[in-house]
């Protein structure tokens, strides 16, 4: 199981950015993290067409799919949808990572019973601002 922002596991941070502008905000070989959305897709283009990693947040299962196919390296999702997520993503052989958002510990032994890639804590999410 991956972790991201767990108090005592050290692990790269994500930084959230609201436009192309923003990245250089960012520290060099960062991590970017978005919400899914149409109006991000102009982000999402370059960052695939710059081999930026990235996590997209999502809330649907129609939105799983996007995000698998715009070929972000994580895709995170709620509590509720994650095993139905890590199953799609098993069943499809997605190359992007499942991590659920938590931001309780308890969660993660509920969460490695059900096989999810990872666990992502809030403080692991900086924001940027442009």
């Amino acid at each position: 199981m991956l972790f991201f922002g767990h108090r005592f596991l050290e692990s790269p941070s994500f930084y959230h950015i609201s436009s192309v502008d923003a990245i250089i905000n960012t520290p060099p070989s960062s991590s970017i993290y978005l919400e899914f959305s149409e109006e991000n897709l102009d982000i999402i283009h370059h960052l695939n067409s710059n081999e930026i990693t990235y996590a997209l947040s999502i809330s649907t299962i129609k939105e799983l799919m996007y995000a698998s196919s715009l070929a972000c390296d994580f895709i995170i999702v709620e509590k509720e949808l994650a095993k139905t997520a890590q199953n799609i993503a098993e069943s499809y052989l997605f190359d992007a990572k499942i991590l659920v958002s938590t931001t309780e510990e308890s969660d993660i032994e509920e969460l490695a019973l059900l096989g999810v890639d990872g666990v992502i804590f809030p403080n692991a999410i900086i924001k940027i601002n442009s």
